[in-house]
Order: structure tokens, then sequence, then C-alpha cells
């Protein structure tokens, strides 16, 4: 059986979680500011609670972004610091994906339109649909104003909205059964993308260009040049 850790400080929430085989346990916290205080800690709160140790974990998955921008440096930050001290490889995951893996598990919905709110007047952006247990990207992931956002090409069926970004519904022509703007990323749901990704050997080191944070806004991402 593997173990695998997962957390998330992407948004408001903080959450770990400790995937088991057929086990799940998990922290889960809405924390603005807290997440550097809180993450370490609820870790060791879930090692103590299974008796395991951070050594006989096999990989460290973790929020990757979109997110706010402190939050997702906060999570590659803690999951750097543990993977190298472990020697353990890293399997990082889309925020989005995570809102729509929780929007399934919580509300039973196939495809789900998931939206962070990122600030400036734009959201995060993208739509995923259900194939087997884990929520799978259509599409692209893009950050864009709410009047511009749109469902896939050809998009059939009913689609649900999910995440912060949801907060402009009245400005997002997009047609949904529902939404919901309150949802947010959760480790429990990280961590079933995380052992699906395992499970196809998509693991890597944390060191490697594919473990750094998405801030999808390259404004934001890039540094300024020196003058």
């Amino acid at each position: 059986m593997s173990i695998l850790l997962a957390l998330d400080t992407a948004t408001e929430a903080c959450s770990v979680a400790l995937h088991l085989g057929d086990e799940i346990i998990h922290r889960y916290e809405i924390a603005p500011r807290l997440h550097a205080q809180r993450v370490l800690p609820m870790v060791q709160e879930l090692l103590a609670e299974t008796g395991l140790s951070l050594a006989q974990v096999d990989a460290i998955a973790f929020g990757r972004g979109p997110g706010a921008f402190t939050g997702v440096r906060i999570a590659i930050g803690v999951v750097q610091g543990l993977a190298f001290g472990l020697d353990r490889p890293v399997l990082p995951v889309s925020n989005l994906a995570i809102i729509a893996q929780r929007a399934w598990r919580e509300r039973g919905v196939t495809q789900v339109a998931a939206a962070i709110d990122a600030r400036m007047d734009e959201v995060y952006w993208g739509c995923y649909r259900l194939d087997g247990a884990a929520m799978v990207l259509a599409g692209a992931e893009a950050v864009l104003a709410p009047e511009a956002i749109a469902l896939p090409e050809a998009a059939t069926g009913d689609w649900f909205g999910a995440g912060t970004g949801w907060g402009y519904a009245g400005r997002m022509a997009v047609p949904l059964v529902e939404s919901d703007a309150s949802l947010l990323p959760h480790a429990q749901d990280l961590a079933v993308l995380a052992a699906s990704a395992w499970q196809r050997g998509e693991a890597v080191s944390a060191e490697s260009e594919a473990a750094q944070p998405v801030y999808l806004r390259d404004r934001v991402a890039t540094p300024k040049q020196s003058v």
C-alpha cells in the first residue's frame, strides 16, 4: 500500500490529508493568513492519529495553483522542504481540478466549470469532466475576465459551477444547472487525484520544472527585469 501525503494552501482554506489505500483521513480549516502556521501542525496531527511517521510517506501531493500567490508559495515551500529532506517525489495537482473533484464528491455532478477569484477583475478558469473516479480537464486552464469565460467547444449536458470565481456569476454568460461559490479546494479531493496520478507514474522530483507553482497570470508570476 502506498502512502501519500497531500496538502493545499492556495485559497482561504488550509487542508492536509493522508491517502492510505482505501482510506483517506484529513484536516480542513478556513484559515486566511494562517496557512504557514497551521499546515505543518495539521500534518503532525494526522501522523499522530495514524501512528505513522513522515519517513513512511511514499510521495507528497500539493495544490500547485492557480490560487493566491502567497498561498501557493507556502505550499511549494513546505512540500519542497519535506520532499528534499525525505528524498521523496511530489505530485503537483491543479487547484481547479481539486475544486471540480470536490464538487463531484459532494454534489454528484460530472461536468464542472471551476472558477477561482483571481482578483484584478479576473477569474482562474477550467472545465472538467468525470473520467472514472477522477475529474479530467476539458480544454485548457486560463485567467480571464468573467465576461470572457466559456464552456468547452461542443459542450453538451448539464454543467455545475464551482469555486469562488462564481461570485461574478452575474457577469458570466454560461448556462449552468447551478453554481456554488463557497467551494474551496480540499486535500481529501487532492489526495484522490494524486493517487490516480501516482498510479499513472506521474510523480516528479521536487526540483523539477513540473513541481513549480502555476499562476496562469504571467504578469504576476514573472519577476520584473532589472534595468
